[in-house]
């Protein structure tokens, strides 16, 4: 297995660094444009793995088994895009993916005359998807409180329906603001709809295409903030950053100062300066913005803050059971991850910085190789299996070396 070992700079953190497109933005265009039959322009597209193998899937016209590997949205969008489409595909992906499961979303799309059939075990990948032929059903209800990425598929092939659709969602809604990205983007892209009182109205029409560029990725940022905060001495500067972005994860704005950083856009350009941090505790419902809680809990460990956490019900279903994981791998610098007695907070992050240990796993999880490597301000460390970054952020680890980091190839 390789590794990589990693040693904070001992001077100040500067540079300036442009990060890729955001992935959530590029994977829905990249639908959308399937969706609108026009070749658009899109500027800035994501390179991250999960949007290369989305791409790739929409322009091989002449194949019909598509292997996603890990990529979630992929699969789930696809999964949509293929059950209004001509012909027979099969849809599978790597070993965990055919352990997340999709159920709720299969079944809406049956419900709406899709012929979709499970070629493994029952509500899991892998899909064979057959040829569309009549709409049965304008009306569906779906779980809003499991994942806001098969509301959103469902959300873009809608207006590509002979009936269009009315998607009504039950319960407490999880990842809001991704969903509302999916609708702002449809938008954009000429499509009427209502959104009100738990019910999506999406009339049949069509797409206008038009050339789009791709704002960079606020999640992949919340790394850099990341160092910021455990650093006394930072000042990085972000290209391509949007005070009205469409992305949930933008809350670092409002997030970080209490944990060290002060940040501000201009001209585009995201500023992250550290700052004096006094606070002891540190309390967020995550239920917005889930990615960031491998972040935060981090941050957290490596300044002793006490963290407590909830709207995590989402990050088991992930590339792994993220819980578990950071629970395991920062035990290692002697903080511990439990469920605490009192409501509502669903963990408590309990910190006492000493290494026991300082070689991590990453379990497969882009996550857990970025966050966990902002611990080698604290002290050297080594990140197993680092290579998974490529699934968001390509050029993360020269992102670190061009700041003063040095790393160290391992084998």
């Amino acid at each position: 297995m390789t590794a990589y070992r990693i040693i904070g700079p001992e001077s100040k953190i500067e540079g300036t660094l442009e990060i890729g497109g955001s992935k959530s933005i590029s994977n829905r265009i990249l639908i959308i444009r399937a969706l609108s039959n026009s070749q658009f322009k899109i500027t800035k597209l994501s390179d991250s793995d999960d949007t290369k193998s989305l791409s790739e899937c929409l322009s091989q016209k002449n194949k019909n088994k598509f292997d996603v590997h890990h990529a979630g949205t992929t699969y789930r969008f696809l999964s949509a895009y293929y059950a209004i489409s001509k012909g027979v595909q099969f849809l599978t992906g790597s070993s965990r993916m055919l352990e997340r499961p999709i159920k709720e979303l299969v079944e809406c799309l049956r419900e709406i005359g899709a012929d979709i059939h499970y070629a493994g075990k029952e509500g899991y990948p892998p899909l064979e998807i057959g040829a569309f032929k009549k709409q049965l059903k304008s009306h569906v209800k779906i779980r809003s409180d499991v994942s806001s990425q098969f509301i959103s598929a469902l959300c873009m092939i809608a207006p590509c329906l002979p009936d269009g659709l009315n998607i009504e969602l039950k319960g407490e809604p999880v990842s809001q603001p991704y969903l509302n990205m999916t609708l702002k983007l449809m938008q954009e892209f000429g499509i009427d709809l209502k959104y009100s009182n738990q019910l999506i109205s999406i009339r049949p029409q069509e797409y206008k295409g038009r050339d789009f560029m791709v704002e960079s990725d606020w999640s992949s940022a919340s790394y850099h903030f990341g160092l910021a905060a455990i650093s006394d001495n930072a000042c990085i500067r972000l290209n391509h950053f949007n005070n009205d972005s469409l992305q949930g994860d933008s809350e670092l704005l409002s997030i970080m100062p209490a944990l060290g950083v002060n940040a501000s856009i201009e001209e585009n350009c995201l500023l992250l300066e550290s700052v004096d941090s006094c606070v002891d505790e540190f309390q967020y419902d995550f239920i917005e913005q889930p990615d960031l809680f491998q972040t935060i809990a981090v941050i957290a460990a490596a300044k002793n803050i006490k963290l407590k956490a909830k709207g995590l019900k989402t990050l088991k279903l992930k590339e792994t059971d993220r819980v578990k994981a950071l629970r395991n791998e920062l035990s290692k610098i002697g903080s511990t991850l439990k469920k605490p007695q009192q409501l509502p907070w669903e963990y408590e992050l309990i910190p006492s910085l000493r290494f026991f240990d300082n070689r991590f796993d990453t379990y497969n999880d882009h996550r857990m190789a970025m966050s966990l490597s902002m611990l080698s301000l604290k002290q050297e460390v080594i990140i197993n299996d680092p290579e998974v970054v490529t699934k968001s952020y390509s050029n993360f680890w020269e992102h670190l070396q061009s700041l003063g980091f040095m790393i160290e190839k391992l084998q």
